[in-house]
């Protein structure tokens, strides 16, 4: 038997690469090497051998046994129910909060939906004031936006919750299973020439084990700067702890293979009886050809001849290094943490640094009137063209220390710009206001024209020239009887699809900036029009 300790892990994005490490005084007279008590997530096809010693020593062939044993379960079959338990209550406690916000939209929804055609009428007939239909229209506009990010939020949450519960179900159940604990046994046949100290590295492939990126983007406005904290979130149910490793996360699909697949032939055939399984037994030495990169073994041959790939494997990393070392392949991105990496078999989030940078950007704002009376920040940088490739992952985001929102980051290349949304920012003020409806008194051509204008009023109350791009549109008819037209416009645009509406202005600091368009609407007597908003 030779103790051995879990010293390296690779965590791909669906399963993990282990590295274990053990020292044995040989005598000369061993002729197996056994290490116990490995998980069952262990795939054995992948276990892989090397080593160095003071001695030439020959491998003969690799095995894989699983073996059974009895413990006591009761304590953590107890521990797990209570966290299963107390995970269902948080997830009752969200639940009840996205109903409440989800009664609160859909009666925002309702409001809209029932008013806006009596506001139509009222304000038409100028039995209702302009500023209290934009106030209202700002109140739907609002609320619907903010009910939207915090049911989004608790939702979040929620996924969060169910895949701690389920990871917490699946080690409950293997705990239940009425039959005796499980785990594997490798054993190594060798041939040493002596007495000796050995060192043997063993490495092997496990499942449930996935790390995903996660961010956290600090806007500072003062400075105009984004400063990025590049996280991982390491999640593990392998069955044994990750203590004080060398921890390395890589971006690579092993699981996919490099070749295509092949279609096999699809055989079908009448139902046999059930048989027993019998113990299985892997011998490593025949499958030399796995899509996982691993450390190789050597059958036959001088340990002598592998120390330069352990030398390679078994690298060290300065203790005082809090980011990670970056490196890129292709599209195969490794990061390497380094020493000091405890994750342990829980089922829960672990979070480490992968490094820090700082980007600068421009800000500019996006504004539909239409809908609100407030523009919203933008933060626009640009990835180093040494950068490191951001990969797509969940973004916590603060604008100078205060918690803004989460969104989700899209795969961001070297040298490629990215925007983040800050939310609304009060510097800016915008009033649309309707300035003309004017109805012909008389038919031309069969046709009735109205005629509409309106100005926005946009105030920068910052102190600073600020950039905006004001969203804005008229009718657009899907009707070939009903025919509108833009008459009159300044700033002058090109009217876009649908009727789209888009102004880019520099506004001059603490300084009003108008907008006036007009347009028309022509119809056919006895046309009742739709969906004219105004």
């Amino acid at each position: 038997m030779i103790d051995t300790q879990i010293t390296a892990v690779t965590v791909y994005t669906d399963r993990a690469l282990v590295t274990r490490q053990g020292i044995i005084n040989l005598t000369g007279a061993e002729r197996e090497l056994t290490v116990s008590n490995l998980p069952t997530t262990l795939d054995p096809e992948s276990v892989r051998v090397s080593g160095k010693g003071q001695i030439a020593v020959k491998l003969q062939g690799v095995t894989t046994d699983r073996q059974y044993t009895t413990e006591p379960v009761a304590d953590r079959i107890a521990q797990l129910s209570a966290q299963i338990e107390q995970l269902g209550a948080d997830k009752r406690r969200l639940q009840s909060q996205f109903d409440t916000i989800k009664l609160q939209a859909n009666f925002v929804q309702g409001l809209r939906e029932k008013t806006q055609e009596s506001f139509s009428w009222s304000l038409a007939r100028q039995k209702i004031g302009l500023e209290d239909t934009l106030n209202f229209l700002d109140f739907i506009g609002t609320k619907t936006t903010e009910y939207a990010f915090a049911g989004e939020d608790l939702r979040q949450q929620q996924q969060q919750i169910d895949k701690q519960i389920q990871s917490f179900r699946l080690q409950l159940e293997e705990v239940e299973t009425p039959y005796s604990k499980q785990s594997f046994e490798i054993t190594i046949a060798i041939e040493p020439a002596g007495a000796g100290e050995f060192q043997l590295e063993l490495t092997y492939v496990v499942s449930r084990a996935h790390w995903t990126p996660l961010y956290d983007l600090r806007v500072q406005s003062t400075s105009k700067t984004i400063q990025l904290n590049y996280l991982a979130e390491i999640v593990q149910t392998t069955g044994e702890d990750w203590s004080n490793i060398n921890l390395i996360l890589s971006t690579a699909k092993p699981g996919l293979g490099t070749l295509p697949p092949k279609l096999d032939p699809w055989y079908i055939d009448a139902s046999a009886p059930p048989q027993m399984m019998h113990k299985s037994r892997s011998i490593v030495s025949k499958s030399a050809s796995m899509a996982m990169p691993a450390a190789p073994m050597s059958v036959g041959g001088s340990f002598d001849r592998l120390e330069e790939v352990d030398e390679m494997l078994t690298m060290e990393y300065p203790a005082e290094t809090v980011v990670a070392e970056v490196s890129q392949q292709g599209s195969v991105v490794t990061f390497q943490l380094g020493g000091g990496g405890n994750i342990p078999s829980d089922g829960n989030p672990h979070k480490v640094t992968i490094f820090n940078d700082n980007f600068g950007c421009e800000f500019e704002y996006i504004a539909m009137p239409r809908l609100v009376s407030f523009a919203y920040l933008q933060a626009k940088a640009k990835n180093r063209a040494d950068g490191t490739t951001l990969l797509p992952g969940k973004a916590n985001i603060f604008r100078d220390d205060v918690f803004v929102g989460t969104s989700n980051l899209e795969n961001i290349a070297p040298g490629q710009e990215f925007k983040l949304n800050l939310g609304i920012d009060e510097g800016i003020k915008i009033d649309r206001e309707l300035i003309e409806r004017q109805v012909d008194k008389t038919f031309l051509a069969g046709n009735r024209r109205i005629t509409y204008a309106y100005r926005l009023s946009v105030t920068n109350l910052l102190n600073v020239v600020s950039h905006i791009q004001i969203n804005d549109q008229i009718p657009h008819s899907r009707n070939e009887q009903i025919k509108v037209k833009l008459i009159k416009i300044n700033p002058q645009i090109q009217l876009g699809e649908l009727g789209r509406l888009a102004w880019e202005l520099d506004l001059p600091a603490n300084k009003k900036t108008e907008i006036q368009y007009q347009f028309s609407i022509e119809h056919p007597e006895g046309i009742q029009l739709q969906g004219l908003d105004i």
